[in-house]
């Protein structure tokens, strides 16, 4: 057959594509635009019927990679439809090539064009029998194809081959060059539907002056009060009212390969469907007439009502929640100390705890602005629970530590609390137990001071109590911890510290790694879907009365909170050891295997995550090697310079003259930085993702928001604490509404799609040519499986009390693979959700 092909001068190829989905969310995002999309599918399919008729539906031309040479047009043979699909569905099809391998040399590049009026997915091109090659040679794709008017350039696609620049076949360098001058734009106008442009912009969007005026939101980004890592640029036409903020449409601009797949883009709308109907549904029973944003709920047992099972309603929709897991196996757990502590550990946001360095606890926050901040605890407070040990000498054996939100929320409180007390700014402090638990020793509680021209804290301090009402009142300062705990897991440690800082990694690789480099291959797994989630939170997540404004403590301030946390973000330290030592977590130890021990060895979060990011540093460092010999390799990479360049001074603009960001002149910085990206995008995501709903689908376990402080003794409000201590807690946390809000939306984050790409795996397996590159890969693969049966291991070891705790719940999360669902385990490659 081969010899066949090279008498006749032909190349036979296969390409695969996929029809557009009926059910892209975009096409559904109001009635009118399925109807729209309707007719315009009625339309187009006329006009393209004539085209499939004539056999010239999509014309492809070879370039080769070894001479000077481009092929000659060749059409897809077959019937070819462009009625949308509902299912996601393959398509293959064959072409041949006119093509004398003797004279025009190897393959190495095509250009494609759509000449119907639909769009279509192309998966890839396959060439069988390439004469010199032992194997076909594949062209991985995996980009939506429009109509060719709508180019300034054909559609060029490379084969799997990897190139730095200066190795690049000389054929191809000039192609190489313009599609990424394509996929950079000129940085003018509004960007449509197929426009392949990434670039930046500042969250000017989040705010709706343009509805109404407490609807405008501060600009994050561009300036030093208020600074933020850059997003996706739309083009967007400022608002009338304020020429500073982008007019806000049902639409975001993102380039369409970061759009959702198929699978993905039919099970969200499912998602999001049934979370809407379950909450209409929710509002029509019973339990819940004639709700308003301040009702509580009556009694613990109605808040268990929501995950009772229910008979499908007409429609089929649900009437209730799933159950969370915090409360599967015992409904009390979570509200005792030992639970308290051990989700500080392994719970949804175990990253924020760190090692008491200093007593009483020190505030960073400006005193000439802020007054006296420090702490009012005292030693005396915390000795009588610390089994016979002073604070000095518990602080020399580091079994003091502490979950410090008293800065973070201080400067906001005074907004806050401006019509309402409600909120504290919070410290605890906590003691390791000989048996390698957390006690929590004391909580103060702390509120903004801005009377009689003082400036500073008035706190109080509350000590644990296990009866009276003494134990009620233990049990909402716990209630403001966590409260404190839910917003800056939301705002810092989910969406700032993983969706926002990774955003301009995303638009800097596209921009500047062609799909030939090396490191484009490399870290291109791990943006997969994470433009698109992120649009879709600044429409209805993060947005001026969106989700996290409607259902958490910070408001309208919440964003705004987040830009101030960012000042203080370091990229080097977003490596799990480096942010281990910075919170004094771990130390540093040449005898341990990776370097470092532990303060508490049995961290859950981290030693699942210290395993992790030392195969994924492993697996780089492998990779990254193939390409780069020595130091002066990674400095004479024209393309990996412009994109780091690009990341710190534009993707990151507002904190590019911090000192701390790597130069990129050694292969030691560009293995480090790789594997930080991969660890934030994967593993860190999944961290703080995927607990989302098993530990905060129970609202009294995670509270988001508190509507009263503390009663004070004498009052109608204490009296009520000491009779119904039921009533006073629910009187404090999350109301109904926007429980049902806060539940709807989580459980629909904390799910993996049935199409997810785990850490480990790759959506196509052709996506290198290089062997080295791919045997590196399976051993990563291989190593992350070891990892998941370690895991497993430890889950099962009653030694081990932090794994799973008195809710008898293991700690799964970063369990590696997952199947389809709120599964409350699995590392998706990327922060896909």
């Amino acid at each position: 057959m081969r010899r066949l092909f090279h008498r006749r001068k032909k190349l036979k190829g296969r390409v695969v594509l996929m029809h557009k989905n009926l059910l892209d969310a975009k096409n559904v995002s109001t009635v009118r635009g399925v109807v729209d999309t309707s007719r315009c599918i009625l339309s187009s399919t006329l006009i393209d019927t004539l085209s499939a008729f004539s056999n010239r539906c999509v014309s492809i031309r070879l370039i080769s990679a070894t001479r000077a040479a481009v092929g000659k047009k060749a059409y897809l043979k077959g019937v070819f439809t462009t009625i949308p699909t509902l299912e996601p569905e393959e398509c293959e099809f064959d072409v041949y090539f006119d093509w004398d391998v003797e004279e025009m040399g190897i393959p190495g590049a095509f250009t494609i064009k759509n000449h119907l009026t639909v769009e279509f997915f192309l998966v890839s091109l396959t060439l069988e029998d390439v004469p010199t090659r032992e194997e076909p040679m594949h062209f991985v794709c995996n980009s939506w194809v429009y109509n060719h008017f709508v180019y300034t350039e054909d559609r060029i696609f490379f084969s799997n081959e990897t190139y730095v620049p200066n190795e690049t076949p000389v054929p191809l360098v000039n192609y190489r060059e313009e599609e990424l001058q394509i996929l950079r734009g000129n940085g003018k106008g509004k960007l449509k539907q197929y426009h392949r442009v990434y670039d930046y912009d500042v969250y000017n969007d989040l705010g709706n002056p343009h509805t109404s005026g407490h609807l405008a939101r501060q600009v994050l980004g561009g300036s030093d009060t208020h600074p933020y890592p850059r997003r996706g640029r739309t083009g967007r036409k400022p608002t009338i009212e304020d020429c500073n903020s982008e007019r806000p449409g049902h639409r975001i601009y993102v380039p369409r390969d970061e759009h959702f797949g198929h699978l993905k883009s039919s099970e969200f709308l499912s998602s999001v469907i049934k979370s809407s109907a379950r909450k209409v549904l929710h509002l029509h029973k019973p339990l819940l007439d004639s709700i308003t944003s301040k009702e509580e709920f009556n009694s613990f047992d109605e808040v268990h009502k929501l995950f009772d099972v229910h008979e499908l309603c007409e429609g089929g929709f649900e009437h209730s929640f799933p159950v969370p897991h915090v409360i599967r196996v015992s409904k009390s757990a979570w509200m005792t100390d030992e639970e308290f502590a051990r989700e500080m550990l392994a719970g949804a946001n175990p990253c924020t705890i760190r090692c008491l360095q200093k007593f009483p606890p020190q505030s960073k926050l400006d005193s000439s602005v802020h007054g006296d901040q420090t702490s009012k605890m005292t030693e005396q407070q915390l000795e009588i629970n610390l089994e016979g040990l002073t604070v000095d000498k518990a602080i020399k054996c580091r079994r003091l530590f502490i979950l410090d939100y008293h800065d973070v929320f201080m400067s906001f409180l005074g907004r806050i609390n401006e019509d309402t007390p409600k909120a504290y700014a919070t410290r605890t402090i906590l003691f390791l137990k000989d048996d390698g638990t957390l006690k929590p020793l004391a909580i103060e509680l702390s509120l903004s001071q801005h009377s009689s021209g003082q400036v500073g804290a008035l706190s109080k301090v509350v000590l644990p109590a296990e009866k009276g009402v003494e134990n009620t009142i233990w049990l909402l300062a716990k209630a403001h911890v966590i409260v404190n705990d839910s917003c800056y897991h939301q705002l810092i440690s989910h969406w700032l510290n993983t969706h926002a800082v990774i955003e301009p990694f995303i638009i800097a690789t596209n921009r500047n790694l062609s799909v030939l480099h090396p490191l484009h291959k490399l870290l291109f797994p791990h943006y997969r879907d994470t433009m698109n989630i992120n649009a879709l939170a600044r429409q209805s997540l993060i947005n001026a009365d969106g989700t996290i404004e409607q259902s958490f403590l910070s408001g309208k301030y919440s964003m705004e909170i987040s830009s101030a946390m960012y000042k203080d973000w370091v990229f080097p330290d977003q490596a799990l050891p480096a942010d281990l030592i910075k919170r004094g977590m771990a130390i540093e130890d040449s005898s341990s295997p990776n370097g470092l021990g532990l303060v508490i060895e049995d961290y859950p979060f981290a030693v699942d995550g210290l395993e992790i990011w030392d195969a994924i540093k492993i697996w780089v460092q492998e990779y990254v090697s193939l390409y780069y010999p020595t130091d002066v390799a990674v400095q004479q990479d024209t393309e990996l310079q412009a994109w780091w360049k690009e990341v710190v001074e534009k993707g990151h603009a507002d904190l590019k003259d911090k000192p701390w960001w790597p130069k990129m002149k050694t292969l030691e910085e560009l293995i480090q930085s790789c594997s930080t990206i991969i660890w934030i995008a994967s593993a860190f995501h999944a961290a703080v993702n995927f607990g989302q709903y098993p530990y905060g689908g129970f609202i009294l376990n995670r509270p988001t928001l508190s509507r009263r402080l503390i009663p004070e003794k004498g009052t109608p409000e204490y009296d009520e604490m000491e009779k119904n201590p039921e009533k006073a807690y629910l009187r404090t946390i999350t109301p109904k509404y926007e429980t049902l809000v806060d539940l709807s939306v989580i459980e629909i984050l904390s799910k993996h799609a049935s199409d997810e790409v785990y850490l480990g795996q790759r959506d196509n397996p052709n996506w290198t040519s290089n062997r080295r590159a791919i045997e590196a890969f399976k051993r990563f693969g291989e190593k992350l499986s070891e990892i998941e049966k370690n895991i497993s291991e430890r889950n099962h070891d009653p030694n081990l009390k932090n794994r799973t705790g008195p809710a008898h719940l293991p700690y799964t999360v970063l369990l590696p693979t997952s199947e389809k669902g709120l599964t409350f385990r699995g590392i998706p490659n990327s922060v896909s959700i």
